[in-house]
């Protein structure tokens, strides 16, 4: 690799302009250096300004105010000298699902001018780095997340290049393959390359040596993540108690004491403000009967508390939302031998479990490991090969749209009209769940008041922050009141803000006994479910609460190590 050169931001601002409203400031004055020194993690909440700053360095926008040299050449005045020296990974990277792996390394190489001579070393090379070489006449849309992922990078990489943007490759894959993507990106820093990685995953960020953190298009921290962690210091405990531990969250994170606050297992961790002891909180709890250890803080603690905290610390579900009458004992979701075979591959293979009223139950499992097919056959989105998907008693081989009547579905990829506004989406869904007149207008309204999109009625989805689209899509599946959730990864790639407030919207839903099937690639965000089942190559590899998997591994270990090592251990051996 050529030696990395520096990046410099000197006053940079960034402004769109709008139709009948003031422009919207989306980089405030920035001043920077940026060198070759491992990795540099940029972070922030959604609307943080990330992509915005990318796209300028790449030369596909130019800066309102004050220059920008990337190696010692302008974006928009030098783009084609810049081009042979910078790869640029977007959010939604180009692959043409309909071409194999190889088609789409050539398709790139032509876009690079790489003579045929020299593509066969240099393919041979990526595919190594990237460990596709197996899969080269496989379709780009066949491939698994992260191997869509580690193509792309490949792509990115043809020609060498000495700078390198990555805007949230780690969105929507796997932690087996977010390490492997970490550990090739980390090759590349090693060797000179001068690497961005965005992020709105944390731990993430824990793994760069230099952080950028930005809020609302300024600058607010900048430098080693380690050092961000400190201003937590004494401030972070663990509370352990026979109280039912998602009330006593909700009890804590109202107290004007707390800053933040999530389950982690059977415990909750709270981050109290500056100058509050754990003893005042504790006196506040609906139950004394509690013990509490200091723990060290996390780069995601720092991160919540320098951004003044979590300021919606409840949801207003809990008042619209009716109570679900039945037992906590009832089953109100069941998989029997649930099999799924496309041709002769087999994607799910005899999955059993049972889901109880009121539960938060989640699939996890790694990129084509079978989870998202299961989840579809148990929505009725997904024809049934072999076995039996109940919900509510019903089989939904015979009974889907009577089930889809009294479930709720959260899609993974957004799935409501970019074209619509937020209103007529919010009208559109409510029709299509059979809401009309004076019942359809006050569960609009309440939506809107709940989910706070008075400001953006009229806007459209596709102008919307990813946070925002998420709101709205969670409100319409919520529109018709259902007595079952099903949500499919329905935080991927939002911020930890936004993150922890839709969970603070679960939590009421599931306080008002709605049951909660869900998939996520989220660690952390596994630790609210009550159970969950790991599925690897189509079979359930284990079953029980987040501790009880995590206790199979080690007494400590996190849920990253525990999904990382039940996956691994499950893996057929190579013969």
């Amino acid at each position: 690799m050529h030696p990395a050169k520096q990046i410099v931001l000197q006053n940079v601002t960034k402004q769109f302009t709008r139709k009948k409203q003031p422009p919207m400031v989306a980089l405030q004055p920035l001043s920077i250096t940026i060198a070759s020194q491992g990795v540099t993690g940029l972070v922030g909440p959604d609307g943080a300004g990330k992509t915005t700053l990318l796209r300028m360095l790449a030369g596909l926008l130019s800066p309102t105010q004050g220059q920008i040299t990337v190696a010692g050449l302008s974006p928009t005045q030098d783009r084609s000298q810049l081009r042979a020296i910078l790869g640029y990974m977007p959010q939604k990277f180009g692959l043409y699902e309909d071409l194999t792996v190889l088609e789409n390394l050539n398709l790139f190489a032509d876009l690079r001018s790489i003579g045929a001579a020299d593509r066969q070393p240099l393919f041979a090379k990526l595919l190594k780095f990237t460990d596709l070489g197996r899969f080269t006449d496989r379709l780009a849309g066949k491939l698994s997340g992260g191997m869509k992922q580690k193509l792309g990078l490949a792509c990115t990489l043809l020609g060498e290049p000495q700078i390198l943007l990555l805007d949230e490759p780690g969105v929507g894959v796997d932690p087996i393959s977010r390490q492997e993507l970490w550990q090739m990106v980390y090759q590349l820093a090693n060797q000179g390359m001068l690497i961005i990685w965005s992020t709105s995953y944390l731990d993430e960020a824990e793994q760069c040596q230099n952080i950028l953190l930005l809020n609302q298009g300024q600058l607010i921290y900048q430098g080693d993540p380690n050092q961000l962690n400190q201003r937590v210091t004494n401030r972070v405990y663990l509370l352990t108690s026979t109280y039912p531990h998602r009330q006593l969250l909700q009890a804590a994170l109202k107290l004007p004491q707390v800053s933040d606050g999530v389950i982690e297992g059977d415990n909750i961790r709270l981050i109290l403000k500056p100058e509050q002891t754990i003893a005042q909180v504790i006196t506040k709890l609906p139950t004394t009967a509690i013990t509490t250890t200091a723990t060290q803080g996390r780069f995601e603690d720092a991160f919540i508390d320098l951004l003044g905290g979590i300021e919606n610390k409840q949801s207003i579900l809990t008042k619209i939302m009716p109570k679900v009458t039945g037992a906590a004992s009832d089953i109100v979701i069941e998989a029997k031998d649930l099999t799924r075979t496309f041709g002769t591959f087999v994607a799910t293979d005899h999955v059993n479990f049972a889901i109880k009223r009121g539960e938060i139950f989640g699939l996890l499992g790694p990129n084509g490991a079978g989870k998202s097919t299961t989840f579809k056959m148990m929505c009725g989105l997904l024809p049934i090969s072999h076995g039996q998907a109940l919900v509510l008693g019903l089989d939904l081989k015979h009974s889907a749209t009577l089930v889809r009547q009294r479930i709720g579905y959260m899609a993974q990829r957004f799935s409501l009209y970019n074209k619509l506004t937020v209103q007529q989406n919010l009208s559109f869904f409510s029709g299509i769940y059979g809401l009309m007149g004076h019942q359809q207008t006050e569960r609009i309204n309440e939506m809107i008041t709940a989910f706070n999109f008075a400001p953006i009625l009229e806007q459209t989805p596709e102008s919307l922050p990813l946070g925002f689209k998420q709101r709205l899509a969670l409100a319409c599946a919520l529109m018709h009141k259902p007595e079952i959730v099903f949500l499919d990864e329905p935080t991927s790639g939002v911020d930890p803000i936004t993150r922890r407030e839709f969970w603070i919207h679960i939590n009421s839903l599931v306080e008002k006994g709605v049951t909660v099937m869900v998939t996520t690639h989220f660690m952390d965000e596994a630790e609210y479910c009550d159970r969950i089942a790991l599925i690897n190559h189509g079979k359930v590899i284990a079953l029980g609460s987040p501790n009880q998997l995590k206790q199979q591994v080690a007494t400590n270990a996190t849920m990253e190590q525990t999904f990382v090592k039940l996956v691994l251990d499950s893996q057929p051996e190579v013969t």
